[in-house]
């Protein structure tokens, strides 16, 4: 469900420091953008930014942007953001229609992609909307680095069985998956939960992951 339009919101975004405006101008200059050559990874569709937060907290050799369509959910994590007492230097957000990353991205440029907890768009009809049909995963190969990867995550089963077989009729590899992946060993190492898991997980509802190259 998303959140009901915040007054003042957009406003807000387009005054941020934490906020990469006009990115299509950054394509292919997001190193240096970051000041440095650590490998650029991206959330699409991050919410309130919990997850790509905590990621780039633990991982400061890697560079993250968070990507989220709608101002009123990103004013949420930009405030998330003003209450930490360190802000990560190798973060930034964008606003923008996930539909146009190849005009924000170089070939080649961005090393993963994190999907968690994407809208399921269940109506038939609306397939080519989720952000595992065939038709982003096409977008995401224009992007990727040779050895790219797509990390998803999500509770809904539909959902993660329709990707999984989206990545097989796109001519993706399934390096990973699991319907339980609380409960998987592996998977689970260096785990970051996103506020969608942490609530469904606490339900007993299963999580499921798939983990994609090309």
């Amino acid at each position: 469900m998303r959140l009901r339009n915040i007054q003042g919101s957009r406003e807000a975004v387009a005054a941020s420091a934490h906020v990469a405006h006009d990115p299509e101008k950054n394509r292919g200059k997001w190193k240096k953008v970051f000041g440095n050559s650590h490998p650029v990874h991206i959330e699409v569709g991050m919410g309130k930014g919990r997850f790509i937060m905590e990621m780039a907290a633990r991982h400061p050799e890697n560079n993250y942007i968070g990507i989220e369509m709608y101002d009123s959910v990103l004013l949420r994590a930009l405030q998330k953001m003003e209450e930490l007492q360190e802000k990560p230097a190798n973060l930034l957000f964008i606003r923008m229609d996930a539909r146009t990353l190849p005009e924000v991205f170089e070939k080649g440029e961005v090393e993963r992609i994190y999907l968690n907890f994407s809208d399921p768009w269940p109506k038939d009809r609306h397939a080519k909307r989720r952000l595992t049909s065939r038709q982003f995963l096409e977008r995401y190969d224009q992007i990727l680095a040779p050895e790219g990867r797509v990390e998803f995550k999500t509770d809904n089963r539909e959902l993660f069985e329709f990707s999984l077989e989206e990545a097989g009729e796109a001519g993706w590899t399934v390096l990973a998956s699991t319907f339980d992946l609380h409960h998987d060993e592996e998977l689970m190492r260096g785990n970051v939960m996103t506020e969608y898991e942490e609530k469904f997980s606490s339900m007993g509802n299963p999580i499921h992951k798939m983990i994609a190259a090309r």
